[in-house]
């Protein structure tokens, strides 16, 4: 494991813990000595590194990439290490980053999953099961944002603190990276590219593009504020979509829903926050007697099956079975495709044409 911070200690670390029968975790590396301690606590047995490039040289299976930054550089040595890669969302910083990634699990031939929790929900799956994606007239995604304290304060955590030179060259880092994914130097763009649309928004556009396939055209993209809110909309075909972001750090409630409608029904999930163990998403179900007053709805819970643990258990399926996830990188890449998209049409006020175009992968060279 490379990164023992916040995703790791609340959610990856607890569950592979709960899943010796498929993984045993043997390295750990982390920049920050007391998570890497905690981390070593809970696997007493693993080895510790400050250095991933330390980390990647050991005789290992797999590496799980959980840095809060670009995972590109971690995810392609560790392929060319012939170590099968998971890395957490976002998979990197631009679609040429991607398509490194790509290239160097196809040339060792591993495994390169990334991680999208959602998808591997119980109450998604179901979802997908039930909607016909050429009868929804209109997609609705609505996220507030809420502090992140309230939900992880209970979690004995420890992040400590970096060094001021080594935080001040992992920030340039990212601004290089961001700056080459998109290139303005509007604070408030660059904002919204590096900490709403790719940490926050990516999901929502991966989870959509699971149900109703690629866009056809990017409608409409508005930042507001210094990043307090982006809107876009979206053709799916013949499917009006809406994506509505917004923080709301004066409320310690965090509130997600994907609805799909269609003349006949209506579809809703309505996500909790992602940071609660085994809470689980609601699957709201409409309808009626057309022609009739009568209507009806269904609140379903699917399972509390916890969405992280089963996107583990998958990624040990595809490793064995030596086949690709649900969530493979050349998928994730058209979601780093679809936010650079997003900037774009934003800053030069048109639409786009098949904005997912960028991270085709058949006419282009990978090695």
């Amino acid at each position: 494991m490379v990164g023992c911070g916040l995703v790791a200690q609340v959610m990856h670390l607890h569950y592979l813990g709960e899943l010796r029968d498929r993984f045993e975790v043997a390295a750990l590396c982390d920049l920050a000595p007391e998570a890497l301690e905690h981390a070593g606590s809970l696997f007493p047995d693993a080895r510790r590194f400050r250095d991933w490039e330390d980390l990647v040289a050991e005789p290992l299976d797999a590496v799980l990439v959980l840095t809060p930054g670009s995972h590109a550089p971690v995810a392609v040595a560790a392929a060319d290490a012939g170590l099968h890669v998971f890395a957490e969302k976002p998979m990197c910083f631009s679609v040429e980053e991607g398509r490194e990634m790509i290239a160097a699990a196809e040339r060792a031939d591993v495994r390169l999953m990334v991680g999208y929790m959602k998808r591997y929900d119980p109450a998604y799956e179901d979802l997908q099961g039930r909607l016909v994606p050429e009868q929804i007239r209109l997609a609705r995604v609505t996220t507030l944002e809420s502090p992140l304290e309230p939900y992880v304060g209970h979690y004995p955590l420890r992040r400590g603190r970096l060094d001021p030179d080594l935080a001040a060259t992992l920030i340039a880092d990212d601004e290089r990276r961001v700056t080459a994914a998109i290139g303005t130097d509007d604070t408030a763009v660059r904002r919204a590219y590096r900490v709403v649309l790719l940490d926050s928004v990516v999901h929502e556009l991966n989870a959509v593009r699971g149900l109703l396939g690629e866009p056809t055209e990017l409608r409409f993209a508005d930042i507001w504020g210094e990043a307090d809110g982006i809107t876009t909309t979206f053709a799916f075909g013949d499917t009006e979509c809406v994506f509505m972001w917004v923080d709301l750090p004066g409320i310690a409630r965090y509130h997600q829903e994907l609805a799909f409608y269609a003349p006949d029904e209506r579809l809703t999930l309505a996500f909790p926050s992602p940071f609660l163990r085994s809470l689980p998403t609601r699957l709201v179900l409409e309808g009626g007697d057309p022609g009739t007053p009568v209507a009806w709805r269904t609140v379903k819970t699917v399972s509390y099956d916890e969405a992280f643990k089963r996107e583990l258990r998958e990624f040990h399926a595809c490793v064995v079975e030596a086949r690709e996830s649900r969530t493979p990188g050349t998928d994730a890449l058209r979601d780093i495709a679809l936010a650079q998209a997003i900037v774009r049409c934003f800053l030069e006020r048109r639409p786009i044409e098949s904005p997912t175009e960028d991270a085709q992968l058949e006419d282009r060279p990978l090695h």
